[in-house]
């Protein structure tokens, strides 16, 4: 029987979100950024994510479910054994109140449920490509406010390969 772990043994956890799985099970790009992005994306997957507890969501699910049918069969058979979070009625809301406060805007519901999802379970970080709307400098000050004031703690919004993941 295993004990209980201590905080400082606990493998951190890690929200995936959909663009990280788009890079990794896409056709090699000509584009060098994204044939970067696709090559970073690949190399944390296979060296780096076992370093994590991994989780995705319903929404991520549905979003790397649709589109060219081979693809999205491709794109989940690479997260078919990863566990998948409980969209709460406080993930909703929070997401609600993201777009309400106008920190996400009103046509990008998913980037913010996304933050909704990740920061109400509770992850250590959100893993994105997305750097619109969920990693953007320019508005990580402004979500991170809005969840603050709610009672939660912000998870860090990072990309595959940076600095802090």
């Amino acid at each position: 029987m295993v004990g209980m772990r201590n905080e400082s043994q606990q493998m951190k956890t890690v929200y995936i979100e959909s663009s990280v799985i788009s890079y990794l099970t896409a056709r090699p790009s000509r584009d060098v950024v994204t044939a970067a992005r696709q090559a970073i994306t690949l190399e944390w997957w296979e060296e780096h994510k076992t370093q994590y507890e991994i989780f995705l969501s319903e929404l991520v699910l549905e979003e790397i479910g649709s589109g060219d049918s081979s693809a999205a069969q491709r794109r989940l058979r690479m997260v078919e054994n990863v566990p998948i979070l409980e969209t709460t009625g406080n993930a909703i809301g929070l997401s609600k109140l993201l777009i309400a406060e106008k920190a996400i805007p009103e046509t990008s519901t998913e980037d913010a449920l996304h933050i909704g999802i990740a920061t109400v379970q509770g992850m250590d970080f959100l893993l994105t490509w997305n750097f619109k709307h969920i990693n953007n400098a320019n508005t990580k000050e402004r979500i991170a406010r809005i969840i603050m004031d709610s009672h939660f703690k912000m998870p860090d919004p990072v990309f595959p390969g940076g600095t802090d993941l």
